[in-house]
């Protein structure tokens, strides 16, 4: 008897003849903006911007400065890197319905509107993260879905970073550019909460601006807008190791972690009593007080090293040369941490770097720019905002999994969902797909973005 054959196994079929036809209507790419655009109407975006930055335009004029910030912050988060992009970001008929916009500006406008911005309204502009923040705060503690801010001791990481251009913008110079040397650049300045990757304050700075000009009345304005009683830990690289600062800081009775740069300091870590450091082969620690030039007080300063063999020479047996090397970190420091401690703890700061690439890579910060320094200053305040919204509703989700994800998840995953707009019974309805990769995030978002 013959045998029949045996069927295998496959993982597709044919799919047959495609046709496309270009007539459906109510259709969206991007229906998780929708709960971005109603989650801002909720926190009083528009009306925070309003009494905060006033920008009166002529009576004839369609839009205003409040409405165009509104549409660069949605646009970012939608992964706009132009204002061209903004644009087609909102080109999209489902996003201006939702947010009532009948018509939006041609890309010449927006433009135009933000190249009227004076520098006044750039410092108003920093204050409307500060007010918007203030009360998203408020409004986790008091849902009892985050408990940010309220510790009496936090940690703040400072940095810049430098953002070079191709091109003759206004505020462009060269300065430090590790990354292209000689390049023209902004050298912005960033304070990040260590507790939920919110960016603070940000100023926007020429490129040839040092890397701690400024600092004391940076954080003189950062104080201005952080509860009294909280005791703050700035925790920076050693760029801010600068006497006013810390003098500021000690004046104020809060606290510094910030490494040491000091031309003599191989030759006097060198003559410390060096310990060994349990559990860590190869690690030293030492801790001792030092006044540098100017400094009127003394200060406490912690350090380790790491022993390395030195490549065999016959100089190290004939000369009775030390065969060891070292790597050298050492920190100027108020708290009450054992030099190892200190190292792993100013490690940390090496997330701050990564949110500052989250910023400028995947968010457009400092990305938008014009031929103005203004403007381009304005552009980047609502790139803030932009990156800090994905933060807030994080953080007013309860999520822990959206208070993880990167921007660009998120725009992955959550932003960029296929929708239709249905309308009936006096409301707008958006379907979307109901096999989402992450269902529990998808929700989260929705909810936080809804309120519902």
């Amino acid at each position: 008897m013959k045998a029949k054959p045996s069927k295998k196994a496959t993982a597709r079929k044919f799919a047959g003849k495609v046709n496309m036809s270009a007539t459906a209507s109510g259709l969206t790419s991007q229906a998780g903006l929708i709960p971005v655009v109603k989650f801002l109407e909720r926190i009083g975006f528009e009306k925070t911007v309003n009494q905060t930055v006033p920008h009166q335009r002529g009576d004839n004029a369609e839009y205003q400065l409040t409405g165009s910030m509104l549409l660069v912050v949605v646009g970012m988060i939608g992964g706009a890197s132009s204002i061209a992009k903004l644009c087609a970001v909102w080109s999209d008929g489902v996003l201006r319905k939702v947010a009532g916009w009948l018509k939006i500006p041609v890309e010449t406008t927006i433009s135009r509107i933000f190249k009227e911005v004076t520098e006044k309204q750039i410092s108003q502009m920093e204050s409307v993260s500060h007010r918007l923040r203030a009360q998203i705060w408020r409004k986790a503690n008091r849902a009892g879905v985050s408990k940010v801010g309220l510790g009496p001791v936090q940690w703040i990481d400072i940095d810049s970073t430098v953002d070079s251009v191709c091109g003759t913008q206004e505020g462009v110079a060269k300065g430090y550019n590790p990354k292209k040397k000689g390049a023209l650049s902004y050298h912005p300045q960033l304070a990040f909460w260590a507790g939920s990757k919110e960016i603070l304050q940000a100023w926007f700075r020429t490129g040839n601006a040092y890397t701690s000009n400024g600092v004391v009345e940076f954080v003189k304005q950062l104080l201005a807008h952080l509860p009294n009683k909280m005791r703050l830990i700035i925790r920076a690289d050693s760029g801010y190791f600068v006497g006013t600062l810390l003098d500021f800081l000690d004046a104020h009775k809060h606290g510094y972690l910030i490494k040491v740069k000091l031309k003599n300091l191989v030759v006097l870590l060198a003559g410390q009593q060096w310990i060994a450091i349990a559990g860590q082969p190869d690690w030293e620690q030492c801790t001792f007080e030092y006044r540098c030039g100017e400094w009127k007080v003394t200060r406490r300063f912690v350090a380790v090293r790491r022993k390395q063999l030195k490549e065999p020479s016959p100089q190290v047996d004939l000369l009775g040369i030390s065969e060891y090397d070292y790597d050298y970190f050492c920190y100027v420091t108020t708290e009450s941490l054992t030099p190892w401690q200190a190292h792993k703890k100013y490690g940390e700061r090496a997330t701050c770097e990564t949110w500052i690439e989250e910023s400028k890579g995947q968010m457009g910060m400092g990305k938008i720019r014009t031929a103005e320094f203004l403007a381009n200053a304005a552009l980047f305040h609502c790139a803030v905002l932009a990156y800090n919204t994905l933060r807030w509703m994080a953080i007013m989700s309860g999520s822990q999994t959206l208070r993880q994800w990167e921007p660009e998840t998120i725009r992955t995953y959550l932003v960029r969902v296929a929708g239709k707009l249905l309308t009936g019974n006096r409301q707008l309805t958006v379907k979307t797909p109901d096999n989402h990769l992450y269902p529990q995030a998808w929700d989260d978002w929705v909810a936080v973005g809804l309120g519902s």
